[in-house]
């Protein structure tokens, strides 16, 4: 038995060993093949980085050759001959898709330059080409809107933000600042106004993201600073005159700034209380006169009333919130209801971004200090830095991040910003990207906001949007492939600008992909202090700025002076002199602040005393401190001294800054007139500035002079703290949550430690709402890892939370604002990954908006759409697909066919057969929803762009005087530009005939720019399908540029070509013909004949003499047109597979069946080949190709239907 036993289990080992043998052999094998594998991997890196570096060789070959040519082009410019600028001409023509009649017809994806090439061919053209396909202007504009297409918004909006010193400070600022003026008379007006109206515009304003000011100065000879209210006026939005019978002379300086010099047309309103038997005093009378024959120009609105105060001051707060509705905030309709920020219908991007928002506050800090950084009168020595910048934009690839290095206040965001605007001046093809950092630990700071906002900012570019992560390691992981998808399809080159990167946290970690290899066409220069920059970031390239030269430092302190009406003797220049010699005293932001010290001396009058002291400071810390004893010792009174204490220490310890208003309700006791006259010593002296409508340091070191001067004892930066937080605390308890409370409240507490009171914050459903629907997804995340709470524990405490609330839910609108909160707790887990938890909330939120609202409601397929997007992450693809259907039905019931909602879930239709290799299905969506919003972004624009268009454009008209002079004339233009991109065209055709009058007035109806007017309103009269005015136009506007410009100016060039697809569109081609030939023969003379914008023109005449059935003619046209592409482009290009279906259709008409299905053959291959490399992503919109046919069948006589016009 026991023999029987030994022999099992012998016999088992023996099994078992062989087992394992085997088991070790497969690994053996397995470790063999993966090293075969890593061998083959790196052989084929190895034969990429040849193939990289040879044609890296290539372009810079090209480059030079470009460089030697533009040479040539500016000596022929200087000897006076016209010379065709590419960057000035329009996009290509309409892309008439050929295809048999019957059949539907096929969208070719590769149909632009736009479009995502072979790497070869990439690599090609980053540089080197360049032509009319580049450029897209569907109206002829100068200036600032050189390159304006209805199909691009982006580029008209950035357009627009090339031209900031055109726009007032008001128009950016996120405050609503509105100035009052008063007598003595109207005083009891003015009290009322504040007691009763100015609460209700702060919340109004509140609700949609502002802040609301009503800045008034008492009534009191002593304190009448005029510097200080010249500079409210300036900054103020809206100003507002109460007046009776009397105007003191006092206050006639004050009306006369804010009515009669109001350059900027911004809103103005003038309360005139009558009274039976009492006659105005002739100033009074004298103001109304003059504000009402400016009335056109001014906006000033006067509002006459007799009888109650009490109804005049509520006619006045009618009007005020009408002006500020429609003509400070640009909404089209005062009587919009307002909605709490966060909400769903408060911010319009949903629609074009899923549920990942713009943060418009970020936004708008990042102009705002994009604007104060560049603003500088002096920038000594700069151009041999912007010498080194522009290398780099041109330096062949693969080339690392530039380091812009400096100390603290060496003038690098200067430099970046005004490097920026000449880039955007001289560089349209370039897409630059920047990102300014402010003090370390607030937003802008935050890495995966950053990212986010960089992202999106790329997002922008692709017609069909997907959804964005908010994971921050999945966002720095996407930013790459984002970054890589628009340079392959981007024409020029994408600069990305992050200035003080050092301030970012944990900045290594976060921002890997600088190390990594950079697409060919991207460059990235990112701006160090010398003392923090990363050990690991020191081999890049590095462009270090210098100290001021000793020279140079001592004239820029003597210019402030001289321009201050202040002499320096001989002996204070020679100490000055002397002083400057070290690096310290020589650094930018020392030399700026030494200035300002000196001219406030001189105003008040002891040069010699500050002047010494200013000597001795050796660094700007030290200076900065000097300057806070300075403006301290002007106050005459000790409660001014520490309320300035106060509003430096309150700034000093805040996430983001402070607003006035807050300063307002923190200290009751506080005038306006004291809060004003002490910002406007801070904000000169270099301490404080605006962003975002909130009070901010200006610089770093501002930032660090006042905790060495005021916060040294640590308890005293936690009682300002607790100041803060009780203020927030306050709103929090009072259900005022604002973006404000949020982004300040769980920040505060978490500095302070205080975990519980963070906990309880963070389970304000509306704090916790407000971060993650504006995107602060990592920050909300950070915080509940501060009070030691995982995933789960979050999922479950939010649950909690949300059924004790639904408890008090009672009516429609609450039951709504319930469902909105399940729907974001839903998307924050799916978001975290937490998907089978993420499902609940989901179907709850469902559920109570097919119960409160209605099951066809399009709240109900925004839920389905939510939950559709977690059965795909599950991989359960006919759930989902049942879901997005119903959530179609609905929003096309609800919205209809025609609406960004409706494209959003065709566009998740597609993604989904995509996704299933249902090519065929997500084709046909893509192309409907790739429709949808092409058409939607026309008539409402793009995120950010539009109410900043609209803005302009009603700031404008007030400023096109009455004066017939060129410049108004171009103003008229520009607005007509403007209501044009807004799609009104009747208001557009407006002003463009009243430019084309005044033109044809002041400078005769044979000079350009009238051809110019007859140009953009023939090119409007085309889009409203006037075909035969649009005709008369645009052969006016020929023949007035044939006989004024030369044979090859690109202004000609645009009329000819656009004439002639009016010609082809009104079946008029034997006219168009020898407009085509002309466009060949202009691009020949401007480019070369061997330039794919001729083969472009060669391309669409060939298919006009196709539409005539004169295929000899066509014939050696097309192939012309291929050996030029295939040449300059690749043979695998878009361009030359789109060539080619033309050539198949041709061969095909012509009888020749084999040779056709041969073209067409190939032409499927290139196809492929770009689809492949699309990943099914939409075409890029910028597709400016020629036309080109679509071969699907040929049974139809009549094989060429022109597509209409893109």
């Amino acid at each position: 038995m026991g023999t029987a036993s030994s022999l099992a289990l012998q016999k088992t080992y023996q099994k078992i060993l062989r087992e394992k043998e085997s088991a070790l052999e497969a690994k053996y094998q397995a470790m063999e093949r993966a090293a075969t594998f890593e061998h083959d991997r790196d052989k084929v890196k190895r034969q990429f980085k040849i193939f990289r570096e040879t044609k890296e060789n290539e372009i810079q070959d090209l480059l030079r050759a470009k460089r030697e040519l533009e040479s040539k082009l500016q000596r022929l410019q200087a000897q006076g001959i016209q010379i065709f600028d590419p960057g000035e001409s329009d996009s290509d023509d309409n892309c008439a898709d050929i295809t048999a009649a019957g059949t539907q017809c096929e969208y070719w994806a590769g149909g632009a330059l736009g479009s995502e090439p072979s790497i070869g061919s990439m690599i090609q053209l980053q540089q080197s080409v360049r032509g009319p396909e580049f450029a897209h202007s569907s109206i002829d504009v100068e200036g600032p809107f050189a390159n304006i297409n209805r199909d691009d918004w982006d580029i008209a909006v950035a357009s627009l933000l090339q031209v900031t010193p055109l726009f007032s400070h008001s128009l950016w600022s996120n405050a609503v600042r509105c100035y009052l003026i008063y007598t003595e008379e109207t005083q009891p007006e003015v009290e009322l106004f504040l007691k009763e109206c100015s609460p209700k515009l702060k919340r109004m304003c509140e609700t949609m993201g502002y802040f609301f000011h009503a800045v008034y100065f008492p009534i009191d000879v002593e304190n009448q600073n005029l510097t200080i209210r010249k500079w409210e006026i300036e900054k103020s939005s809206l100003v507002i005159l109460f007046i009776h019978s009397t105007l003191p002379s006092l206050l006639w300086e004050d009306c006369e700034e804010a009515f009669l010099k109001n350059s900027e047309g911004k809103p103005r309103l003038i309360y005139h209380r009558l009274e039976d038997g009492k006659v105005s005093s002739n100033s009074v009378q004298q103001l109304i006169d003059q504000v009402s024959n400016l009335n056109k120009t001014s906006k000033a609105k006067i509002i006459d009333h007799s009888g109650d105060p009490a109804e005049g001051v509520y006619k006045t707060y009618i009007c005020v919130e009408k002006v500020i509705k429609q003509d400070i905030l640009g909404f089209e309709n005062a009587d919009l209801e307002t909605k709490d920020l966060g909400s769903e219908d408060s911010i319009p991007e949903e629609d074009d971004f899923g549920d990942v928002l713009w943060d418009i506050h970020d936004e708008q800090e990042q102009m705002e200090t994009f604007q104060q950084a560049s603003n500088s009168a002096q920038e000594l020595g700069f151009e041999k830095y912007y010498r080194r910048l522009n290398d780099l934009v041109v330096a062949p690839a693969p080339i690392p991040p530039l380091l812009v290095s400096g100390g603290p206040g060496s003038g690098k965001s200067l430099l970046l910003s005004k490097w920026i605007q000449l880039q955007q001046k001289n560089s349209p093809n370039a897409l630059i990207l920047s990102h300014f950092v402010g003090r370390p630990m607030s937003a802008s700071s935050e890495s995966s906001l950053i990212i986010k906002r960089l992202t999106l900012k790329l997002m922008q570019h692709f017609w069909a949007v997907s959804a964005l992560t908010l994971d921050p390691a999945k966002l720095l992981e996407e930013f790459p492939r984002w970054l890589e998808k628009l340079s392959a399809r981007h024409q020029g080159s994408i600069i990305i600008v992050i200035d003080s990167i050092d301030q970012v946290q944990q900045v290594e970690k976060h921002m890997k992909w600088l190390i990594d290899p950079l697409p060919v066409n991207v460059r990235v220069i990112v701006s160090v202090n010398v003392e923090t920059c990363p050990a690991a970031w020191r081999l890049w390239p590095t462009l270090h700025l210098d100290p001021l030269n000793p020279n140079d430092a001592k004239c820029i302190i003597l210019s402030e002076c001289h321009s201050a009406d202040m002499s320096v003797s001989k002996e204070q220049e020679k100490k000055l002199e002397q002083h400057c010699r070290s690096a310290t005293t020589r650094n930018a932001l020392y030399v700026t602040l030494f200035s300002k010290m000196m001219t406030r001396a001189g105003r008040a009058g002891n040069v010699d005393k500050i002047l010494h002291q200013c000597l001795q400071c050796q660094d700007t810390v030290s200076l900065y401190r000097l300057a806070l004893r300075s403006i301290e010792e002007s106050m005459a009174k000790d409660v001014d001294k520490e309320l300035m204490r106060e509003i430096l220490c309150l700034v000093n310890v805040s996430h983001n800054g402070v607003s006035e208003s807050e300063l307002m309700e923190l200290y009751p006791e506080m005038s306006w007139a004291v809060l004003t006259s002490l910002i406007h010593s801070l904000h000169k002296m270099c301490l404080l500035t605006y962003g975002c409508g909130l009070l901010r340091f200006q610089h770093l070191q501002a930032w660090e002079t006042v905790r060495l001067e005021y916060m040294e004892d640590p308890t005293i930066t936690s009682s300002y703290r607790q100041k803060l937080i009780s203020y927030f605390s306050l709103q929090l308890s009072q259900d005022r949550v604002t973006w404000r409370s949020a982004d300040e409240l769980p920040w505060l507490l978490q500095q302070q430690g205080s975990k519980q009171k963070l906990h309880d914050c963070l389970l304000n459903l509306f704090v916790s709402q407000n971060l993650y629907k504006r995107g602060h997804f990592a920050e909300l995340l950070s915080y509940w890892q501060f009070v030691g709470k995982d995933k789960s524990a979050m999922a479950s405490e939010y649950f909690d939370a949300l059924k004790q609330f639904e408890k008090s839910c009672e009516g429609e609108d609450s039951m709504t604002r319930l469902a909105d909160l399940y729907e974001t707790l839903g998307c924050f887990l799916k978001d975290l990954g937490l998907l089978s938890q993420a499902v609940v909330p989901l179907q709850r939120s469902l559920e109570i908006r097919e119960t409160a609202l209605d099951p066809d409601h399009p709240g109900v397929a925004q839920s389905l759409h939510q939950l559709a997007s977690v059965h795909v992450h599950w991989k359960k693809f006919g759930n989902a697909e049942q879901l997005y259907k119903q959530a179609l039905e609905i929003s096309e019931n609800a919205y209809g066919a025609a609406h960004p909602r409706t494209a959003r879930e065709l566009a998740a239709l597609a993604a989904l057969y995509q996704r299933q290799s249902k090519y065929e299905q997500a084709e046909h969506f893509r192309k409907k929803s790739f429709k949808i919003r092409q058409k939607a972004t026309r008539r409402k624009g793009n995120l950010y762009g539009f109410a900043l268009l609209r803005r302009r454009a009603l700031q404008l008209e007030e400023l096109t005087l009455g004066k017939d002079t060129p410049d108004n004339a171009r103003t008229l233009n520009e607005l007509g530009v403007l209501y044009y991109l807004q799609n009104n065209l009747e208001t557009a055709e407006q002003f463009l005939k009243r430019s084309l009058e005044m033109r044809e007035r002041v400078l005769g109806p044979d000079h350009p720019d009238c051809a110019q007017s007859l140009n953009n309103l023939a090119a409007l009269c085309n889009e409203k399908k006037q075909y035969d005015k649009a005709e008369e136009l645009y052969e006016r506007a020929l023949d007035i540029r044939r006989r004024a410009l030369a044979p090859d100016h690109p202004s000609l060039a645009y009329t000819v070509k656009h004439l002639a697809i009016l010609y082809k569109k009104m079946g008029k081609p034997d006219k168009a013909v020898p407009l085509y030939e002309l466009a060949v023969e202009i691009r020949q003379k401007s480019f070369g004949p061997k330039h794919p914008s001729v083969a472009t023109a060669l391309v669409n005449l060939a298919v006009l003499y196709s539409q005539m059935k004169k295929h000899i003619e066509a014939l050696p046209l097309y192939e012309r047109a291929l050996k030029i592409y295939e040449d300059s482009l690749g043979r695998m290009h878009p361009r030359v597979g789109e060539t080619l279906k033309n050539l198949a259709v041709l061969s095909y008409e012509e009888g020749d069946f084999e040779k056709a299905a041969e073209l067409y053959k190939r032409a499927m291959e290139i196809k492929e080949a770009e689809t492949s490399l699309l990943g099914g992503k939409a075409p890029s919109r910028h597709s400016s190709s020629g036309d080109t046919f679509s071969l699907k069948t040929a049974h139809s006589p009549n094989v060429f239907l022109p597509r209409g016009q893109r």
